[in-house]
């Protein structure tokens, strides 16, 4: 068990997991090594009948040509039942997404099923998250203050960027249980594989069987680039299998 102090931010029955399940250094290792990270994944998943995919277009990142692998830690917000001016007056906040990365290890993404227009992550939110060395987050939702974020080289991916707080309007419910990212359901532990194309989850049960499947198509991938490279004629590569 964590013998991590919690911040008190959330009920403690509110957390769902305090230890997530762990995959090894070198299966993580394996999967940064792709070379098309998300798209090799995307097509592994495609293979193997799983849905996890999401493009740029949805979830955007704030540093173009970052690149990460780890494993999620969830946060679930909601919108809050009261007004957000009696909420700024009484100066109770409700957001407690410090908690995941009280819980994270290093390495670990923070996902976040969150709110569109309000901020489910803001700059001094992300430099505690960058503190606590976590790889980066995904945002099902706005995030605010993207200069914080650019200057430390933390790298999010979300639905848009707000100047408006979550802090009056949205609430922490739930800490490493299961959320929902654009469609796709998400379990804290799961694989998290983000770039420049966009995010694909992968569920941790199946996470060897993917890698598998991603490392054949890319060894494919990269034979192919070679024989274009070395100019093989087009009927040549039409009917060479590479996949």
């Amino acid at each position: 068990m964590t013998t991590r102090k919690l911040t008190g931010r959330i009920s403690a029955d509110a957390i769902r997991h305090m230890e997530l399940p762990r995959l090894s250094p070198q299966i993580l290792q394996r999967y940064a090594r792709l070379s098309d990270l998300t798209g090799v994944l995307s097509d592994a998943m495609d293979q193997l009948r799983l849905r996890g995919a999401i493009p740029a277009s949805i979830l955007m990142p704030n540093l173009p040509q970052a690149r990460l692998v780890g494993q999620a830690v969830t946060v679930r917000n909601v919108e809050r039942d009261e007004d957000p001016w009696t909420c700024a007056g009484t100066g109770v906040g409700k957001m407690a997404e410090h908690e995941a990365y009280n819980l994270a290890d290093p390495g670990d993404v923070v996902v976040i099923e969150g709110l569109m227009g309000v901020s489910n992550m803001g700059g001094q939110s992300a430099t505690v998250a960058h503190r606590a060395r976590c790889a980066g987050a995904i945002i099902d939702g706005s995030f605010r203050d993207p200069g914080a974020s650019r200057e430390l080289g933390f790298p999010i991916w979300a639905k848009g960027v707000t100047p408006i707080t979550g802090k009056w309007r949205l609430k922490t419910v739930e800490i490493n249980g299961p959320v929902r990212i654009s469609g796709i359901t998400v379990q804290a532990g799961d694989l998290v594989a983000a770039d420049e194309a966009g995010v694909v989850f992968v569920p941790y049960e199946h996470a060897e069987q993917v890698l598998a499947e991603a490392e054949r198509i890319d060894a494919g991938d990269t034979r192919q680039k070679t024989d274009i490279a070395a100019g093989i004629d087009l009927a040549t590569l039409a009917a060479t299998k590479y996949k």
